[in-house]
């Protein structure tokens, strides 16, 4: 599957950021050095924050969608999402950068351009998509993201395609009006649901002016 390459817009490291800036943010204790990361594709940015955590001993701070984001963002540098990584030591915040960076450019992670999805298989999880999705670090995952009503229809083909459960619904609308979910299993049903999710958002995208299916 072809993606839409992600556009990493802005990335800043405070060595020593401001104590009540790092209390308000929920920093760790102790804890005063920040990674900042803007691009223009949200849900990417997630996963690759995650890797971040596996990488590095470092924590997902902050982590927000922006309204609109993508091709619509409220500034040149807004772009989709911002995130921020803390860490005890500049060199293991940079460490969880360059893995998230590392990710971000590879390719990997994505919407595709045909199916105007996101169907991605986490193969094990670090502390931050385990937080989300209310799962066992090292848990595999599916996330799955697309426009609303395809998000909604895609999710439960994805559900019984294979044997996986629902561990966390985006139900739209949200900050960027796109929906969609992760799903929890073993990693091969992880990697079946993916591919059910994607295939259902392509039959729906190819058959959008038809209205009903």
């Amino acid at each position: 599957m072809n993606l839409i390459p992600v556009q990493v817009l802005s990335a800043q490291f405070l060595p020593n950021a401001d104590p009540k800036l790092c209390e308000a943010l929920g920093v760790p204790d102790s804890w005063r050095c920040l990674g900042l990361i803007a691009t223009d594709c949200d849900d990417a940015t997630y996963i690759a924050l995650d890797a971040a955590t596996k990488a590095s001993t470092v924590k997902v701070t902050y982590a927000r969608s922006l309204y609109a984001g993508s091709s619509y963002p409220s500034s040149p540098i807004s772009g989709e999402v911002l995130g921020i990584l803390s860490g005890s030591t500049p060199s293991e915040v940079r460490s969880g950068m360059d893995a998230a960076l590392d990710l971000l450019s590879s390719g990997q992670v994505g919407f595709g351009k045909e199916s105007h999805c996101l169907a991605y298989t986490v193969s094990r999880t670090g502390s931050f998509l385990a937080k989300e999705a209310q799962v066992p670090e090292g848990s595999p995952l599916a996330y799955l993201i697309a426009p609303p009503l395809p998000a909604i229809s895609a999710l439960d083909a994805a559900l019984k395609a294979s044997d996986v459960t629902l561990a966390k619904l985006y139900a739209p609308p949200t900050e960027t009006n796109f929906g969609g979910g992760l799903l929890t299993g073993t990693q091969s049903a992880c990697v079946a649901a993916c591919e059910a999710f994607r295939l259902k958002v392509e039959e729906i995208t190819a058959a959008s002016h038809s209205h009903l299916i």
